[in-house]
């Protein structure tokens, strides 16, 4: 227990000590650079299995850098090699790299061995690999006679192969006498060891010349294997004109036979495999008819990313396996007699690799830091430290440094305590060696920054002073202001760490001599920086928009001012482009003048004050109007129109490059002409096709054109006007300029590789118009960059040349020019190219994710060494896919998705966003150039976090009862975590007013829900969402649907049942109630005219008449008029207005009459038709009774009646 504790708190004091540690970046500055001292690094060595052409000389490279410069030494199978004493052996200068030579005897095969580099220097030793060099190989065939190999039709067959044990082993293929390849199909084919499968044998196969060939790649011979000869036996005679595909055997009856594997043999076996090497799997069968071959893998899918079928399905091939890839692949061969399987069990291992790579150290005395080697392998790598290149536990004590395991901690290191590292990490399939120094330095401190610095900044912007240093141990640095007062930090002041000081505002008080004084215990070191603080250059007075009348003048005021010490420019621009001061427009200090405005002047005008630190600028735009016409009302009735086309076009003042060009405008047509174009054709590039050549304001008829060499001009003009473009003016007379040499330089010159030995020169051909002489033709220069080497050259007509034999991505240089008949061309500038790319041999090291939740997640790695990349570094390409999900039984798909990280910083590091939640995920990264991706990184393993869900996969209302709606809905498709349940919140919904929110809760295995309706005639609207453990997820919203005043639903028992709905809440019915209502309204609104109008009753002429001698009244009081003058005339007993006639031709009164009211009720008529008395009549029986009909069809009495 007591060592146990021991131990952890010795941990503990070594992270404590490496968060002090104080590691030194050494900036890449060449004075530094030539007086640090540093302990050896191998740059550059041979492989580890080096195989070696036996016809050329051996070369061993080594290379390595360091101050001071490293001697170099090797040895040999574990010995100290003599160089020196051996003549063939010569080792180059500043350089460890062997070359031995044969030119004067000796053989190859004698050097043979393990050799090892080692790099000295006052300061360390660094050692290479251990190269294995072997010398290639290409025994001769054994002789031996082949007997002819005599098979029945139907049987399979194997012809052996054994090709002679080469180095590196030899590529293998089968061919006839005469080189001819054999054909291979489904049925016949070459195995992986060479060997020729046959499935089943066609009479067809018989052949005398089945030659296997071997072909060795280092000494490019080709040997061939004695020829078989091949009888095949058949129970019928074989007729060539018989044979066909689909039926080999021609009609005759061969017996069939179910699969057999000719290899592998048995019901099962094994392979092992290394990680990132290609997995090779094969099964080949023989049957009649010929089986069919199928791969699956027990227990999973096939990697669909990474598997290849070959060979007619024959073999399967895995690339880069990873550990994921071990199982049982079973393969399959079938054919309508039956099948057969065979098993292989696949185990990968994996030789070391990095995980956490050592890197140099730099610290300065006292200081503290650490060394880490962590390599991960199958089995795990047993980790071995060295330094100087001898057993760290052989080498001499250093009381600053412990071993723990993987880590060597330093603590307090001194002056002596540089040495170089060696990390061995090893297991029985490889072993993996870095090397990495540890430097101590002490430096006087130093200033990098250019000397005595001016800055200029414009007042009340935020500015940084510079001052970049160095030294060991790291110096404090600190600002002061005209050599007075503490240090600057504080304020409006900020000193960084890099050296530089922030002033947030600069004011005037802020100018002076800033001095920056970096100082440690070995020194001191200062530089000063002068900072001036400039008042900023403003327009005070910005020109104002304008509306010019044509051929008026218009004048634009533009005031500015700016820092009297500061030299300023101001410049016009119309609509963005720069203004061509000439003969009509003027400019002075304060104004831009435009005299005889016309259409063309028409846009946006720019003032623009520059200095050499800022700049200001204001807009006005200019309006043109049209002026006032003289005969308004002719100018009204007349639109404007097309211009006529330009007439007597005529060409004086010849020249080499130029011609003026004259011509008399056309009527504008009420619509001045704001421009002409100019147009011409040619007759040697392309005939008959008119070109645009230049526009020219509308007030100018005669213009000089800039014309090319070697071209037979002919020119038309067409005028341009608000409403368009007239028609093309009738061509000039012809105009042939001279030859001469190109002026122009071929436009778009670029280098680039197709393939990784060779570059591309390519470039734009010069236009038609640019040639200027016959005969063009391209000069091309290229040579390495940064090299003294002559210029090569190249002379062709074409647009590209092609640079073989390159190294991969090396970088030239390159340049062109134009030539004909008349002579060269300007040469282009140098333009820098590079040759072609190829994969990266880097892979990133120590990825690693930091900050992951539920969606995203921070990737860190460690970067590649540029050289590594061999290419233009594009990207680092991170690969990742789902592997799981933590939601039992979940279907998902594991989709390798990429992202790429532009960065070239030491530390890099990205977001890895859109991931799924609560899932396992595995990822690895590549660095990427333009046309491949490197080997993978170590592969991580990590699992997001629980979120919130999706939405549910469905959510409907399946049925609605009298008072009821029945909800159905399903889990999410990505639940995001473990469901904990459902939230229904709803509410009623009528028309835009919203009730009360109500929340329903539902166990997570709950995917239904009735609701019991208190309003039927109520809708609803429902929100529904999953939850989790971190809240409720995305939300379904749905509504509840509308239903009629009755529809039939069904339940789930298949009862139909009718649904009501209160009539009353419709809104139809509303509706018909309103018009009811108003169509009353109106009746009613008639009847009262009506009745106040009144018809002509016959009460005047009555009332004078005597009564008769006995009144008859009724029982109820109520008196009877009679009218005692049976021919009293016609207008008495006429209908009264409005009043019906009966079938019977009975006049009956009117609706308005009084009879209808006279039931009884107290009243006085005046004589104006008033009541006076009490008048009741009462009618007959038969009369009433007879009218019931006729009154029963007024509205006006079912009114009445209503009341």
């Amino acid at each position: 227990m007591m060592r146990r504790g021991s131990h952890w708190a010795l941990a503990f004091m070594s992270l404590l000590l490496w968060r002090q540690s104080a590691t030194i970046e050494v900036p890449n500055d060449p004075k530094i650079l030539a007086d640090l001292k540093q302990p050896p690094t191998i740059t550059k060595q041979s492989v580890k299995d080096y195989i070696v052409d036996p016809r050329d000389n051996i070369i061993i490279e080594c290379e390595a850098k360091g101050n001071p410069v490293p001697t170099f030494s090797w040895r040999r199978n574990g010995k100290f090699f003599n160089t020196v004493k051996d003549l063939r052996v010569t080792m180059r200068k500043r350089s460890g790299t062997l070359e031995i030579g044969f030119r004067n005897g000796g053989r190859p095969e004698d050097y043979e061995g393990e050799y090892q580099c080692f790099a000295t220097n006052d300061h360390g030793v660094a050692m290479s690999n251990k190269i294995l060099l072997r010398v290639s190989k290409a025994p001769l065939w054994p002789k031996e006679v082949l007997e002819p190999v005599v098979v029945s039709e139907g049987s399979s067959l194997v012809l052996p192969c054994n090709p002679p044990p080469g180095l590196p082993p030899p590529f293998t293929f089968w061919m006839s006498s005469m080189m001819i390849p054999i054909r291979q199909d489904k049925r016949v084919s070459m195995g992986l060891n060479g060997d020729m499968y046959f499935s089943n044998v066609v009479a067809q196969d018989a052949q005398n010349d089945y030659s296997c060939n071997a072909r060795f790649l280092f000494t490019h011979t080709i040997q061939q294997k004695n020829p078989f000869t091949l009888k095949v036996l058949t129970n019928d005679p074989y007729n060539d004109t018989s044979y066909n595909d689909s039926d080999p055997y021609g009609g005759r009856k061969v017996a069939e036979s179910t699969p057999t594997f000719l290899t592998p043999s048995g019901s099962e076996s094994s392979k092992m495999v290394l990680r990132d090497q290609q997995l090779l799997l094969e099964c080949i069968a023989a049957g009649l008819p010929t089986p069919a071959i199928k791969w699956f893998k027990k227990g999973g899918d096939l990697p669909a990313q990474k598997v290849k079928f070959e060979n007619y399905n024959k073999t399967m091939k895995i690339v880069a396996v990873s550990e994921e890839d071990t199982g049982e692949y079973v393969c399959m061969a079938t054919n309508h007699l039956g099948s057969i399987r065979h098993s292989i069990f696949v185990q990968v291992k994996a030789a070391p690799y990095w995980l956490d790579k050592p890197t140099n150290l730099v610290l300065a005395p006292e200081a503290n830091g650490r060394l880490v080697c962590r390599a991960n392998g199958n089995p795990k790598p047993s980790i071995r430290w060295l330094v100087n290149g001898i057993p760290i536990n052989s080498s001499l004590p250093d009381p600053s440094r412990q071993l723990m395991g993987d880590t060597i901690i330093f603590r307090s290191v001194q002056m002596g305590s540089s040495a170089v590292y060696q990390c061995n990490a090893s297991n029985q399939h490889g072993y993996l060696l870095a090397n990495a120094f540890v430097s101590v330095i002490d430096m006087r401190p130093r200033i990098l920054g250019p000397k005595n610095q001016l800055i200029k900044v414009i007042e009340n912007n935020r500015t940084f002073l510079d001052c970049p240093f160095f030294g060991s141990p790291i110096p404090d640095l600190r600002w002061f202001k005209n050599g007075q007062g503490s240090g600057l930090d504080g304020g409006h002041y900020r000193a960084y760490v890099n050296g530089s000081l922030e002033i947030q505002r600069a004011r005037a008080q802020d100018e002076g001599t800033y001095t920056c004084v970096a100082s440690s215990i070995l020194g001191m070191a200062e530089n000063q920086v002068r900072l001036e603080v400039k008042e900023p250059s403003r327009i005070v007075g910005a020109p104002e928009h304008q509306s010019a009348i044509r051929g008026s003048t218009a004048r634009f005021d533009c005031k500015v001012k700016f820092d009297p010490s500061l030299a300023a420019t101001v410049t016009w621009t119309k609509d963005d482009k720069p203004i061509h001061l000439g003969w009509r427009l003027r400019k002075d200090e304060e104004s831009l003048t435009v005299p005889n405005v016309n259409e063309g002047d028409e846009g946006t005008y720019t003032c623009t004050v520059e200095t050499e630190i800022d700049r200001d600028s204001a807009s006005a735009r200019l309006t043109v109007l049209e002026e006032a016409s003289l005969n308004p009302s002719l100018s009204s009735a007349l639109p404007p129109d097309l211009p006529d086309p330009p007439m007597d076009l005529e060409l004086s003042d010849p020249a080499a490059r130029s011609v003026r060009l004259t011509w008399i405008p056309g009527n504008d047509h009420r619509s001045p002409v704001t421009e002409f174009l100019v147009q011409f054709v040619e007759d040697r590039w392309e005939p008959g096709r008119w070109q645009d050549l230049a526009t020219y304001p509308g007030d100018l008829n005669s213009v000089i054109l800039q014309l090319a060499p070697f071209v037979n001009y002919q020119f038309r003009v067409i005028a341009i006007n608000q409403v368009g473009r007239s028609a093309a003016s009738r061509p000039s007379p012809q105009y042939q300029t001279s030859s001469a040499a190109p002026d122009v330089i071929p436009r778009g010159l670029r280098g680039w590789g197709s393939q990784k030995d060779n570059m591309e020169i390519t470039w734009e051909p010069l236009l038609d118009l640019e040639k200027n002489g016959p005969n063009l033709h391209y000069a091309v220069w290229w040579r390495r960059k940064d090299s003294d080497a002559e210029w090569s050259n190249v002379t062709t007509t074409g647009t590209k040349h092609v640079v073989h034999n390159t190294q991969t991505y090396v970088a030239y240089e390159m340049k062109i020019q134009a030539r004909n008949d008349l002579g060269a061309g300007p040469e282009s500038n140098v333009v820098i190219g590079h040759s072609g790319e190829d994969r990266p041999t880097g892979a990133p090291t120590e990825l690693r994710l930091s900050k992951v939740d539920s969606t995203k997640a921070n990737v860190h790695w460690k970067p590649v060494k540029q050289e590594s990349v061999r290419g233009e570094f594009k990207e680092y390409r991170l690969h990742y896919w789902r592997e799981a999900s933590h939601v039992p039984a979940l279907v998902f798909s594991k989709e390798n998705k990429t992202k790429g990280f532009y960065t070239t910083v030491a530390e890099p590091s990205g977001i890895l966003s859109d991931l799924v939640p609560f899932s396992r995920y595995k990822m690895f990264m590549v660095v990427a150039n333009n046309g491949y991706q490197g080997p993978p990184s170590n592969t991580v393993e990590f699992s997001t976090k629980e979120g919130v869900p999706d939405a549910p996969s469905f959510f409907r209302i399946k049925r609605r009862g009298l008072d009821s709606i029945h909800l159905e809905w399903d889990k999410p498709l990505e639940p995001n975590g473990l469901l904990i349940g459902y939230q229904l919140k709803y509410q009623t919904a009528n028309g835009s007013r919203e009730g009360r929110p109500r929340v329903e809760t539902f166990l997570p295995n709950v995917t239904e829900f009735t609701l019991r309706l208190p309003d039927r005639s109520s809708r609803y609207n429902f929100y529904l969402s999953a939850l989790t453990q971190v809240g409720a997820g995305e939300v379904f919203a749905e509504e509840s649907p509308f239903f009629g005043n009755e529809e039939n639903f069904t339940d789930a028992t298949g009862l139909a049942y009718i649904d009501q709905v209160d009539i009353a809440t419709q809104g139809w019915f509303i509706g018909l109630m309103c018009a009811i209502a108003l169509i009353i309204l109106i009746l009613l609104i008639v009847c009262f005219i009506k009745r106040s109008r009144g018809g002509k009753y016959p009460v005047r002429d009555k009332k004078d008449l005597p009564l008769d001698s006995v009144d008859h009244k009724d029982p109820d009081g109520s008196f009877e008029y009679q009218n005692q003058n049976k021919n009293s005339s016609d207008e008495d007993n006429k209908p009264l207005q409005g009043s019906q006639t009966s079938l019977e031709g009975n006049v009956k009164e009117s609706d308005d009459s009084l009879v209808d009211y006279g039931e009884g009720g107290d009243g006085q008529f005046n004589e104006d038709g008033s009541f006076i008395g009490q008048y009741t009549v009462k009618k007959d029986k038969d009369e009433t009774e007879g009218n019931e009909s006729s009154e029963a069809t007024s509205p006006v009495n079912a009114i009445y009646s209503l009341a």
